[in-house]
């Protein structure tokens, strides 16, 4: 009789495996656990050493693979209207639920550092010197080049179809490197995961619990009830998006990085039934800009800080809260610890004190982590809205 072979553990499950390992470890090692810090690090270099040539190799695909220039001009306008819209009521769900629970009342500011406000700088969007930004990480020039390459590709017809094809082939072989690195996820997760587990004890999460338990109860109602809700108005059923979601979340919740997820959102994208020629745009440009679960981080913390400091935000006040989030999470990198830089800017907009940024810090690891699952889920929530609106969507795809 035969011995039944055992099927190897699914991506998702491994790497929530290796979570929670990771977790036990931290517990366990204590401060010993950063030693393993090297290991997580490493492999988080080895994603984002494909990220710029996945942003740049797939948007150029992406736009030569569109030659009706109107209809990338439409699929634009779709992609920033969703994000913009998202954000908005990532924001203002934050903002209500905060309000409701108190958050931030009798908090003292007591022997904190001032942390001063930092502006978005817009003026270097246009890369005076494209290869220079490529190597700095610098995403939005990149892309805006991108985006110009594939353009002129289009545009010189005939001559511009060679290159078309080298872009096309080398897009497959950026993912076949892709998933070579995958291969290594849980392994980098584990590490990762025992690092943060142990740095950022109990005692730090009961000092600002109900900021962190606000935040995480928002991004879970945006993964769920407005995700689910427009993918629902959508005429699409919410849960084989939200289940085959879950791997990519994992991934962003332990790197904290939309850009290092982003090869996975895009493989994830696939199995969603949208196509590349859209999701090669879409979730690029969503990783840099569509920033949910930022919004959310920011909302909140507005609400937090007006209350430690005895404000009554007004409704004008809460207004410009909203839209000065939504800019500021538009101008933002997908990297960890954004929310702190982009935070000055939003507290700053509405006169709330700046010393709730050094408190907020603390915890801001522990936060940055649903904050970049609700990201990525976002960019890939928008790519099956615009694939759908577009007519270019697989729904057996989707529903398998």
């Amino acid at each position: 009789m035969s011995t039944p072979v055992r099927k190897p553990l699914p991506p998702w499950a491994l790497i929530l495996l290796a979570m929670l390992l990771g977790v036990v470890a931290g517990m366990a090692l204590g401060e010993r656990a950063v030693w393993l810090k090297p290991l997580g690090d490493l492999f988080v270099a080895l994603i984002r050493m494909v990220v710029m040539p996945v942003i740049f190799v797939s948007l150029v695909s992406a736009v030569t693979s569109i030659s009706d220039l109107a209809r990338m001009r439409r699929i634009a306008c779709k992609t920033l209207a969703i994000y913009c819209a998202t954000m908005m009521l990532s924001a203002t769900l934050a903002m209500s639920l905060a309000k409701a629970f108190g958050i931030g009342r009798g908090l003292s500011y007591a022997g904190h550092a001032v942390v001063p406000g930092v502006g978005l700088d817009w003026s270097s969007l246009m890369p005076a010197n494209p290869i220079q930004a490529m190597a700095q990480g610098q995403v939005l020039p990149v892309m805006l080049f991108a985006l110009l390459f594939g353009i002129a590709v289009n545009l010189s017809g005939e001559s511009g179809r060679p290159v078309a094809r080298f872009f096309e082939a080398l897009n497959q072989v950026i993912f076949q490197l892709i998933g070579m690195l995958l291969r290594c996820a849980p392994v980098g997760v584990f590490a990762l995961m025992a690092a943060v587990s142990a740095t950022s004890g109990v005692g730090m999460l009961a000092q600002l619990g109900a900021l962190v338990g606000t935040l995480y109860l928002s991004c879970l109602l945006v993964l769920t009830a407005v995700y689910g809700a427009l993918l629902f108005l959508a005429g699409l059923n919410p849960l084989p998006f939200m289940t085959k979601m879950i791997p990519v979340q994992l991934f962003a919740f332990s790197t904290c990085s939309s850009n290092a997820s982003l090869p996975m959102t895009l493989e994830t994208a696939n199995r969603l039934g949208v196509p590349h020629a859209i999701s090669a745009f879409v979730l690029p440009l969503g990783s840099t800009i569509n920033m949910n679960g930022l919004a959310t981080y920011l909302g909140a913390v507005s609400v937090f800080a007006a209350n430690a400091a005895g404000v009554e935000l007004t409704v004008t006040q809460m207004a410009m809260v909203v839209l000065t989030t939504t800019l500021g999470a538009l101008g933002a990198a997908g990297v960890p610890g954004t929310g702190l830089v982009v935070m000055s800017l939003v507290l700053s907009s509405v006169g709330l004190p700046l010393e709730v940024i050094a408190i907020v810090a603390a915890v801001d690891r522990v936060i940055d982590m649903i904050n970049t699952s609700t990201n990525i889920s976002g960019d890939a929530l928008a790519a099956v809205l615009v694939a759908k609106s577009e007519a270019q969507f697989d729904r057996e795809a989707y529903s398998a």
